[in-house]
């Protein structure tokens, strides 16, 4: 049996992934270049990977790196398709969710007046 090695299309792979609802949508990442495929940019949707080839794309405003483990024949359930890969991306810094909440420092009597500074302006003028 000669040593053969599986291979599939990138936008099917990324579909039967489940990192894209669509294979039509993975063909539009794909073709806008928005994959990289060890390191290169692809641009072709009939570019095909293999086992242990690195994928780094975007999805969702974030940033993913999955490392190909198997090809499936189709698409399956995500329990099923997170066996496909393995998640190479780093993990999210917790310090970035926490400048969320905070609230914007402005140096005092820069910009729109606040509330406060609104009403000490009002009494000023007698108002």
């Amino acid at each position: 049996m000669p040593d053969t090695k599986l291979t599939q299309r990138i936008d099917v792979w990324l579909w039967h992934a489940r990192f894209y609802k669509t294979r039509s949508l993975a063909t539009k990442m794909v073709r806008g270049g928005k994959v990289r495929l060890n390191g290169n940019i692809c641009k072709k949707a009939s570019t095909f990977v293999s086992n242990e080839d690195v994928l780094t794309f975007v999805r969702a405003d974030d940033i993913l790196i999955a490392k190909v483990a198997s090809i499936s024949n189709r698409r399956g359930p995500a329990p099923e398709a997170q066996l496909l890969y393995k998640d190479l991306t780093p993990p999210k810094e917790v310090h970035s969710k926490l400048n969320k909440n905070l609230t914007a420092i402005r140096e005092k009597g820069a910009g729109r007046p606040t509330k406060a500074e609104r009403r000490a302006i009002d009494k000023l003028m007698d108002k």
